[in-house]
């Protein structure tokens, strides 16, 4: 996990990105910026959490200290995606108060964007008024 973060995190989206260690080790991390063209609109592009620190509010933690940071920056929402297959991280942003936006279709009942990351990349949008 470590070696995908200096280029990402030290360098290019360092006031907007965490990390959270234990132990000296990387157990969960967050890559996020403001947009530069919807300057009140923060983008979560990268989250990770390892498996065994899952269920113990890291991801939740780490979402919320990124939130006040671009508050701080003027932002007043923020966006995210996730694979429509990956049901546990829909069910965990809407929990903590993501809304799904609307797509061009559904999948399992779940409002999708077609080919969004590419051709039969479909993704669930997400945005959370902050």
């Amino acid at each position: 996990m470590s070696d995908m973060l200096p280029k990402l995190f030290f360098v290019h989206f360092k006031d907007t990105s965490f990390v959270l260690e234990e132990n000296d080790e990387i157990v969960a991390f967050l890559v996020g910026f403001v947009s530069q063209t919807y300057r009140q609109q923060a983008y979560i592009h990268f989250i990770g959490v390892h498996p065994d620190y899952r269920k113990q509010n890291a991801a939740k933690q780490l979402y919320e200290i990124f939130f006040q940071k671009v508050k701080q920056c003027g932002c007043t929402e923020v966006h995210c995606v996730t694979s429509p297959i990956n049901k546990g991280s829909v069910a965990f942003h809407t929990k903590i108060g993501f809304q799904i936006q609307q797509g061009d279709c559904e999948v399992n009942g779940i409002s999708v964007m077609t080919n969004y990351d590419g051709r039969g990349q479909d993704r669930v949008l997400f945005v959370k008024r902050i």
